[in-house]
């Protein structure tokens, strides 16, 4: 023991004479021995050392890095995002030498300092959002989906994200040790197993394997399992477990018509003017099936053996005008009328009839926004729409509700003259000359939209009416203002061109000139000018459509006469 004492304390008196004699000799130079990425450091001054560093690092310090995750990859270049070898703290790092080290640099041992690097923590998580974005998938629980009648199994598939703070790290761990960083991903796990799923179907095709009967206060209403497959989802739980859930307004959707024999929908009060002033009709409540407790009862009834059976009772829903609003809303003389006019009998004179009748009689309140799509819903032929011409991206097809922006720029300019708040509306792309230039109105399902406020304290009864050869909207409410209509110059007049379609639903045309124009609208009271309001539209040359195959070595778009290619024009719109 007294030996071996006695040769730790000489071996400590060695290191310290070893350390006195590097400190002696070096003092706050970097010790022996030092080694920064292959550069020998050994003796040198700070400044030196860090005048070395800076030269001798500048190339592989912003040489760019590939980040991969992995099909995914990521060039990235250091300097944007503040990636950098911090000299001074490396420096201090290689001077930091413990007394051992320092001896055995003195004889001879080498020892390797790692450079330290800083990074602009913000701008590489930035950098990496594109990356997380590409690498995500989000977890897909396992789930049963049905074609008609006919369910199939979705199985689960794990979810997995970029890990982004461990991915600063190994940037950071990898900067100037490696050109290619593997960077991290978390996995998360699914709730739902197979097993789940496999349950899943067998409850699926027992919820629709016959007919479920609902006694809707008292009167049957029969679902079939089309409808039930329509509204019939499974739905993970905290345990994995795959429960029925009935969505009742996708049900209620399907059955349609099937409806009006167990509900009564709310009426809104509304105003009658065919004696020329309006007489006002009152409200009446409604009796409908509620969507939520409709639901919950066949979902209650999806798992029971044939015949099977639930019942719902029906809600009194309110109308969205009552009789009492409407009394109060001052609605006594017309303030605003327009009436536009087309050919008789086209497919789409039945249209612009369908979206008059639905809309006439509405009752708009004070402060409230009227959208043209949100009152009528999507065009389709359960409601009497038709197939007939429309402008789709600058060719005319046919689609179901073509022809309805008549309907829409009738009114738009009932708006203007009434002088009520234009929120939206888009002009056609091309002029149709059938419409006031600059004061027109395309609209489509479910965008562009008609819109406008009631910004009156009065409210707004709006009235259609119609003949073969035109259609009429007229506002009732109290007139604040005298309207007129400033129309200025056809302005950057612009020639169109050729343009074949070889498609069975082409619609010929002769061609029409682009231009610009601003329509003013001026508000009077008491013969005085109060306000005047520009609306600035833009035209597009609508092209000579022809239907067919172009010539032989033509193209099928062909710029007008003298040009030899089309300006850049913005996209034409959807017209209906």
């Amino acid at each position: 023991m007294r030996r071996l004492i006695l040769l730790l304390g000489a071996l400590a008196v060695v290191v310290g004479l070893g350390y006195a004699a590097s400190f002696l000799l070096y003092g706050g130079d970097v010790p022996r021995g030092v080694h920064v990425r292959g550069i020998d450091l050994s003796g040198n001054k700070p400044a030196a050392a860090k005048a070395t560093l800076q030269s001798a690092l500048a190339a592989p310090a912003g040489k760019p890095l590939l980040l991969v995750v992995g099909d995914v990859r990521l060039r990235l270049v250091p300097s944007t995002v503040g990636l950098r070898v911090d000299v001074d703290a490396t420096i201090d790092e290689a001077r930091s030498a413990s007394p051992w080290a320092r001896l055995r640099g003195l004889l001879g041992v080498r020892r390797d300092v790692d450079p330290v690097p800083v990074v602009d923590r913000r701008a590489l998580v930035a950098a990496l959002r594109p990356m997380a974005t590409a690498v995500e998938r989000k977890v897909r629980e396992g789930s049963v989906v049905f074609a008609g009648v006919t369910p199939s199994a979705v199985a689960p598939e794990p979810g997995r994200s970029l890990d982004v703070d461990a991915s600063v790290d190994a940037v950071r761990k990898g900067y100037l040790k490696t050109s290619t960083i593997e960077l991290p991903v978390q996995s998360v796990r699914p709730k739902t197993s197979a097993d789940d799923v496999d349950k899943a179907m067998k409850a699926a095709a027992t919820a629709v394997a016959a007919p479920i009967t609902v006694s809707v206060a008292g009167t049957p209403l029969e679902l079939q399992p089309a409808d039930i497959a329509r509204g019939l989802a499974f739905v993970a739980g905290d345990d994995g477990s795959l429960l029925p859930h009935l969505n009742g307004a996708k049900v209620l959707a399907a059955l349609g018509r099937r409806l009006d024999a167990v509900e009564q929908l709310p009426v809104d009060a509304t105003f009658d003017v065919a004696s020329g002033k309006p007489v006002l009709k009152p409200s009446r409540d409604g009796r409908t099936v509620p969507e939520k407790a409709f639901g919950s009862a066949v979902a209650r009834a999806v798992a029971d053996a044939p015949p099977r059976r639930t019942s719902v009772a029906l809600t009194v829903s309110p109308p969205r005008v009552t009789t009492a609003q409407a009394q109060s809303l001052g609605v006594r003389e017309v303030i605003g009328t327009f009436t536009t006019y087309h050919p008789c009998c086209a497919p789409r004179v039945t249209n612009i009839h369908t979206i008059a009748d639905i809309v006439d009689g509405y009752v708009v309140l004070p402060g409230e926004t009227f959208s043209l799509n949100g009152v009528v819903g999507r065009r389709d032929s359960a409601r009497g729409f038709v197939q007939a011409p429309q402008i789709l991206r600058g060719q005319f097809v046919k689609d179901v509700g073509g022809g309805v922006s008549q309907f829409a720029t009738t009114l738009f300019n009932a708006v203007f003259f009434s002088g009520l708040e234009d929120v939206q509306h888009m002009p056609h792309s091309y002029y149709i000359s059938r419409y006031p230039p600059g004061r027109e109105s395309t609209v489509s399902y479910p965008q562009p939209d008609f819109r406008f406020r009631d910004d009156a304290p009065t409210g707004v009864l709006i009235k259609t009416s119609y003949t073969a050869t035109s259609i009429t909207v007229t506002f009732w409410g109290t007139k604040r203002f005298e309207v007129l209509s400033e129309t200025g110059p056809r302005t950057r007049v612009r020639p169109f061109g050729t343009e074949y379609v070889d498609r069975p639903d082409c619609t010929r045309s002769a061609g029409a000139e682009g231009f610009d124009i601003v329509v003013t609208r001026v508000f009077k009271v008491g013969g005085k000018v109060v306000r005047r309001e520009p609306f600035r539209t833009r035209y597009l040359p609508e092209p000579h459509f022809i239907c067919g195959k172009p010539p032989p070595g033509q193209p099928a778009k062909q710029p007008p006469p003298g040009q030899a290619a089309q300006q850049p024009q913005p996209s034409p719109s959807p017209t209906a």
